[in-house]
């Protein structure tokens, strides 16, 4: 027995001298990034947004109430939950692979062979009896020897398993997050402009009433009544698709936050919210270790590194080690005799695939295949990251430009609004120009609100491309 456990190790040390690493690992390409995003300031300043908690990020105590809701009752969310615990199994049971598999077995059996036959002839000259009875108990032990890192490689795919499933929830999280801000700050644009259709339908009331005073007078036609009153059904007609929408709105959020439809709360108006103009960016290579899609992407890389080994580890002999030991008897009042029924074995072999060796070898180069594909997907996955950054970053500058007109703009037209019914009142401006007066300025106003919206959104899309709401 000491003899056949010295020559397995002898064996085992020098297959694993001479085996030195079945295959090397792919290392995430560093020319993935670039130096610096585009619209960024060029800047060696690591910090990021990103690496605030949501919870500072937003002021709004309304959006806060909303995150806290769904990260607590959003389903998707749970399910993320539940794959995490699958993996973490999963991890515990990868790391009992260098464990040697031990079980108890008792084993009682009866054999009567024919009287005629050769068995049945010794046994009846043996014990005088025509059948035999075995009785055996004991502990049996199986270990295969990690010679080429096949086992080493299943612990690490399974713990690069075990990661990816935290970065999907924490990239399900950064999206829930920027979903349900986006819809908020869409509930509020939808409020203004409710408010500012309803605003200038009063207006257009107004109008109505005095062209009627001046149609009783002789001073217009028909005509204009009846542009007037277009004009004014205009803005009816867009209450109730706002009221529509906003209903809409909600209920998606009820959805996010994991309840039934219902209205949301809302204590701040569109224009009381304040724009975040001191956001940073970091650098593009931080994206890794901020952005869960991109980390996710550099650990499916890691687990394409370990399915090669193992494939490749496949292709050569296996050391496996099996011995098992315990009591043994032809009766039961002996069964437990000792040392008479003590028994035990041991068997110790290398096994080479032969037959299925070309399946073996088309399994590896697969796994080489999968692996060039996620060096390319992680590509991929840092490209759309830089691009949603870059476009977030011109979107909140060329945003701010836009707001500004518009903003001249809709002071200028309240201004002519406000001159119109003057001079129409006096006889020195017709109805046309007042009308088109209301006209632009409900387009005006309807345009300034959505851009308000649209620069609120663009903040929370740059926090969420640095990879920031998971915190």
């Amino acid at each position: 027995m000491k003899n056949y456990i010295t020559k397995s190790v002898a064996i085992l040390f020098i297959t694993t001298f001479i085996s030195c690493k079945v295959s090397k690992d792919i290392e995430v390409p560093k020319d993935a990034f670039p130096e610096n995003f585009r619209n960024a300031s060029t800047s060696n300043d690591t910090t990021s947004s990103a690496d605030l908690e949501w919870k500072k990020f937003f002021s709004e105590k309304d959006i806060i109430k909303l995150i806290d809701s769904a990260i607590a009752k959003n389903n998707n969310l749970q399910i993320a939950t539940k794959n995490i615990e699958i993996a973490q199994y999963r991890l515990t049971q990868a790391r009992w692979g260098n464990i040697p598999e031990a079980s108890l077995f008792v084993n009682v059996s009866s054999n009567r062979p024919s009287e005629n036959s050769f068995n049945g002839i010794n046994l009846n000259q043996a014990l005088n009896q025509n059948h035999i009875e075995d009785y055996s108990a004991g502990i049996g032990l199986s270990w295969e020897a990690d010679i080429w890192r096949k086992i080493r490689n299943q612990k690490k795919g399974a713990f690069a398993g075990y990661l990816q499933s935290e970065e999907v929830k924490k990239a399900l999280q950064t999206s829930i997050v920027s979903t349900l801000s986006k819809g908020y700050y869409n509930l509020l644009m939808l409020d203004s402009q409710l408010e500012i259709a309803k605003k200038n339908l009063k207006l257009n009331d107004s109008t109505t009433f005095i062209i009627k005073l001046k149609y009783d007078a002789g001073q217009v036609t028909s005509l204009a009544i009846q542009q007037s009153e277009a004009q004014k059904l205009i803005a009816a007609q867009l209450i109730p698709l706002l009221e529509q929408n906003i209903a809409i709105q909600e209920n998606a959020l009820s959805v996010l936050t994991g309840s039934f439809p219902s209205s949301k709360e809302r204590t701040l108006s569109l224009n009381s919210v304040q724009l975040n103009d001191n956001l940073k960016v970091g650098i593009p290579s931080s994206l890794v270790s901020r952005r869960p899609d991109v980390k996710s992407a550099e650990l499916a890389l890691a687990t394409a590194n370990a399915n090669v080994g193992i494939t490749k580890a496949n292709l050569y002999p296996a050391l496996k080690i099996t011995a098992s030991g315990g009591l043994n008897s032809f009766e039961t009042s002996n069964w437990f005799t000792i040392p008479a029924s003590l028994f035990g074995t041991a068997v110790g072999g290398l096994t080479q695939p032969l037959l299925n060796g070309k399946k073996i070898r088309t399994q590896y180069n697969i796994a080489k295949l999968e692996r060039e594909k996620s060096v390319l997907n992680f590509r991929q996955s840092v490209l759309v990251a830089v691009s949603e950054v870059s476009d977030a970053l011109v979107k909140i500058e060329k945003l701010e430009r836009q707001h500004f007109f518009l903003q001249e703009r809709v002071k200028i037209l309240q201004q002519a609004i406000k001159n119109s019914n003057m001079l129409f009142k006096t006889g020195m401006a017709d109805y046309l120009e007042v009308i088109t007066a209301q006209a632009n300025i409900l387009q005006s106003e309807l345009e300034l609100a959505n851009i308000k919206r649209e620069q609120l959104i663009a903040n929370v899309e740059l926090y969420r491309s640095l990879g920031g709401g998971w915190k």
